[in-house]
């Protein structure tokens, strides 16, 4: 499914137009982007909780020269899934 098929079933559920349905998933994507930047966890009950992890900086080896790189120290995005969510996808086999 991709971003045009989620807006198309939100828009059907919701019973709105496609146009509130794109608008109101492009906030829901921007205020947990946002949230995200600023360093706060955001939790949804049921489905899951999206939060930022630091890397440390450690040393890598670029496979083509086998030469050794200091990899920097980065911030990753993440998400885990909540209970609810991992019972419905495991219950569909």
């Amino acid at each position: 499914m991709n971003k045009a098929d989620l807006i198309d079933a939100i828009a059907k559920k919701a019973q709105m137009t496609k146009k509130d349905a794109g608008a109101a998933l492009d906030a829901i994507i921007e205020t947990i982007s946002g949230s995200l930047e600023k360093g706060e966890k955001v939790t949804l009950v049921g489905f899951g909780t999206f939060d930022v992890r630091e890397r440390k900086a450690r040393v890598g080896v670029n496979p083509r020269t086998k030469e050794k790189i200091q990899i920097p120290a980065t911030k990753a995005p993440v998400f885990k899934a909540g209970k609810e969510l991992k019972e419905k996808v495991a219950a569909t086999k």
